[in-house]
């Protein structure tokens, strides 16, 4: 659950989610082989639970990544609901591949240089 303007977030932890170096210490879980560069992100499991209809079971079936489709697919216009996350994890499910991944990479480098939160 995000907040909006959330009182919790000082300075330095508004620069560190903005600049994306929170995102840093997940390139180990990468290199351990235990996520992929490209796929949906990981839920905590009291998410992951709630999600055991078959309308979103899909998104369990590609690999857990640092980047994905909805991370860059409406990045800087507005915001996105958890519907439509959960829709597009079940849609790079579907359509996970090399060639797309590479994709999601090339779009992810210019989202990284956007000013909005996440």
């Amino acid at each position: 659950m995000k907040i909006k303007n959330d009182p919790r977030v000082t300075r330095v932890g508004n620069f560190i989610r903005n600049t994306s170096i929170d995102e840093l210490p997940q390139l180990w879980n990468v290199l351990i082989g235990d996520m992929s560069i490209v796929g949906n992100r990981p839920l905590p499991l009291y998410e992951a639970e709630k999600l055991t209809s078959d309308k979103y079971a899909l998104r369990f079936l590609a690999p857990a990544g640092i980047t994905g489709l909805w991370q860059v697919e409406k990045r800087g216009k507005g915001e996105m609901s958890e519907e439509e996350r959960l829709l597009l994890d079940n849609q790079y499910a579907k359509n996970h591949s090399f060639t797309n991944d590479i994709k999601l990479i090339l779009k992810t480098i210019p989202a990284l240089f956007q000013k909005e939160n996440v």
